[in-house]
């Protein structure tokens, strides 16, 4: 990264850390591979690094409030909410839901009933969304809400989304997931007039299936920056501020890119190990092996956004370790500082008035 990208970081995590209010997030202290432990372990380094947030940590009260006082983790701003049950990494969402007195259920709850602004949760992914979709609302003008991904790049980091919540979608759901990328790209990243892209097979206007072609059409005619179709490799090349396709081959994709990473870093690895030299020019390389481990470790985001529902959800993966929880806990304070759910209403109501407008006549854009 050169120093005018670090810089340009810099300023951006200055302007997040002015605009933070005082915000409790509700973590799932019981959804994880590794046990409460790394979760809580989490919640206390971000309570160390964020002074206006409070957390409300839900599981079995007696085994967190030992584990927490047994590690030296007692902070004035972290709180314990008794939960009796646990959800499985293996149950289906609509079983999880007979447990009203789970973990994800109840920091659910918290939120709902305004003692929490947002939930971080390292659990059952279908569980943690059919909890919050059963316990808050559709935000207005949102037709169904989508798990957004972070795909890095030096300059312009991209949005992508859906990459799981909706595994079939019609035209309006993709047109909505690109009314929250616009958002998100615009409130959370600084991105001026967020260039938003459609995934395709081509980038041409005549590609795509029926479903990409109608959303074509639909994103045409309002006032967000469509830049045409999107090809899968052009996620990673600075092309798009947004690129939105339906959950399925979003999660797909998400999860051949995660394998991928993984695949390079191990192949990488068994090379330099193979003899001498080749350790001794790893050692030279090892700033930037660094810096670029950094800019694609995941933990360095916490977890994915879910966007469109009343309260925020960041979904952390289940082998989340401290890092992740604590990245996450920030990335939920920023989006209640930056006021995101209240942004993507106002650009819904401005995108629908749009489309409801006879064809030809002009409107303005929807971001400052």
């Amino acid at each position: 990264m050169s120093r005018f990208q670090t810089l340009r970081e810099e300023v951006r995590r200055r302007q997040r850390a002015a605009r933070r209010v005082a915000t409790t997030v509700a973590l799932d202290a019981m959804g994880t591979d590794h046990g409460p432990e790394e979760l809580l372990q989490g919640a206390y380094e971000a309570l160390e690094a964020l002074p206006l947030v409070t957390v409300i940590a839900t599981g079995p009260r007696a085994h967190l409030e030992a584990l927490i006082a047994k590690r030296g983790w007692r902070h004035p701003r972290l709180q314990v909410e008794d939960a009796t049950e646990v959800v499985g990494m293996d149950e289906l969402p609509k079983d999880s839901l007979r447990k009203e007195n789970s973990s994800i259920s109840v920091a659910a709850r918290l939120v709902a009933q305004g003692r929490a602004g947002g939930l971080v949760s390292a659990g059952n992914t279908g569980a943690t969304m059919a909890a919050v979709i059963r316990h808050w609302r559709r935000l207005p003008g949102i037709s169904r809400p989508a798990v957004s991904a972070h795909i890095p790049h030096p300059k312009h980091p991209c949005i992508f989304l859906d990459v799981g919540a909706n595994v079939d979608c019609r035209p309006r759901h993709l047109l909505d997931f690109a009314i929250m990328g616009h958002v998100y790209a615009h409130y959370m990243f600084h991105r001026r007039n967020p260039r938003v892209g459609l995934l395709s097979i081509g980038e041409e206007d005549i590609k795509g299936n029926e479903q990409t072609l109608a959303a074509q059409q639909l994103l045409r005619s309002v006032p967000l920056n469509f830049c045409g179709n999107a090809e899968g490799r052009d996620l990673f090349l600075g092309k798009f501020d947004v690129v939105v396709c339906d959950g399925f081959v979003g999660n797909v994709l998400l999860k051949f890119g995660e394998g991928l990473v993984e695949f390079v870093f191990d192949h990488l690895k068994a090379e330099v190990r193979r003899n001498a030299l080749s350790q001794l020019g790893a050692l030279a390389m090892m700033p930037v092996f660094r810096s670029f481990k950094k800019m694609i470790d995941a933990s360095e985001y916490g977890g994915a956004p879910l966007l469109g529902l009343n309260g925020t959800c960041i979904i952390c993966h289940g082998s989340s370790q401290a890092k992740s929880i604590r990245n996450a806990i920030r990335v939920a304070a920023d989006f209640a500082g930056a006021k995101i759910n209240q942004h993507i209403v106002q650009v819904a109501a401005k995108v629908h008035e749009a489309l409801a407008r006879p064809t030809g006549e002009a409107a303005g854009g929807v971001a400052g």
